[in-house]
């Protein structure tokens, strides 16, 4: 599993190069929202300048929410996952920054300057008092770390944790139980089919720990083979459209239009129930454990038979 794991290492490895200095917020190239702005600029961090990209709603952020990209990947593979959210009112921003193991020393840097509110936002907009923590992959452990730094330091608007196919390192489960407050902070993810790239599912026993009726939905598959799910989901899916041949090949699976659609509804819409306090019941169960206290969209992908499709187990 090392061995294999290192490999995946190396194949998704891409350059991410560090801004030598503070640079103007640039637009990003192709983008295109009538209700938000992309733009890329940097930002210094325990000294040292990181690339940032903002997504940035055209009137007043509910809140601002870091949605981090993988490991080893760049901010741009979650371009439209993180359009979608910001079109819900919701300001984005994601590090461009390697993300071995969730990076937990630049994932506390970042947290005690989120929490002394020392970033800045681009083109003169206000930083939003309400934060939001979440990533995919790697990038689920790097979120989890920030929001419990932010927990540690007495940060009163923190909203919560949204996980996309979160894989877990060292203090994963401290950090959400630290994030989840004794549930008073919701974590949800929506997670992909078990695989090797998401080592299985490994973030599921930590959202267990948390003793939550509900933290989210596992994406379909499409059948078994000799008892191993494949097809439907990927690890990739929150990249869809934006991913390239090298998380292809490591994830080994293509994102589906589909399932990335309903990853990015449900992801959207979870970030502005946490952001503003409303509840969108069509995007909840009430009971992990009871498919008739889900709402109506999520028994859309919970429909039952094949594709198979679950809510994450919370026991």
């Amino acid at each position: 599993m090392a061995a294999f794991t290192a490999m995946i290492g190396m194949l998704l490895t891409t350059t991410i190069v560090a801004a030598p200095a503070a640079q103007a917020a640039t637009a990003c190239g192709g983008y295109s929202s009538s209700t938000t702005t992309c733009v890329t600029d940097s930002t210094t961090i325990a000294g040292t300048s990181y690339n940032l990209t903002w997504y940035l709603p055209n009137g007043t952020a509910t809140a601002l929410m870091l949605a981090q990209h993988g490991f080893s990947r760049n901010c741009s593979h979650l371009r439209n996952t993180s359009k979608a959210i910001a079109e819900k009112g919701v300001m984005v921003f994601c590090v461009d920054a390697d993300m071995s193991n969730g990076n937990p020393a630049l994932g506390n840097r970042l947290g005690d300057l989120l929490s002394s509110r020392a970033i800045t936002p681009p083109n003169g907009r206000a930083l939003p008092v309400n934060y939001i923590v979440g990533g995919h992959s790697a990038g689920g452990h790097f979120a989890s770390v920030v929001g419990a730094r932010l927990a540690g330091n007495g940060y009163q608007n923190l909203k919560g944790t949204i996980l996309f196919d979160g894989v877990a390192s060292s203090g994963f489960t401290e950090n959400l139980l630290a994030v989840s407050a004794g549930n008073t902070r919701p974590v949800l993810q929506i997670a992909a089919r078990p695989s090797v790239i998401n080592l299985f599912n490994n973030s599921f026993g930590a959202l267990a720990a948390l003793g939550s009726r509900f933290v989210g939905i596992q994406l379909v598959w499409t059948k078994y083979t000799l008892g191993i799910p494949s097809g439907g989901s990927c690890h990739i899916d929150a990249e869809g459209e934006n991913t390239d041949a090298i998380g292809i090949l490591g994830a080994t699976c293509s994102p589906n239009a589909t399932q990335t659609s309903w990853l990015r509804d449900f992801t959207s819409t979870w970030a502005r129930d946490l952001a503003t306090g409303s509840y969108t019941s069509s995007h909840y169960c009430t009971d992990a454990g009871d498919l008739s206290t889900c709402g109506s969209r999520a028994n859309v992908v919970l429909g039952g038979g094949l594709p198979y499709a679950a809510v994450i187990p919370n026991s």
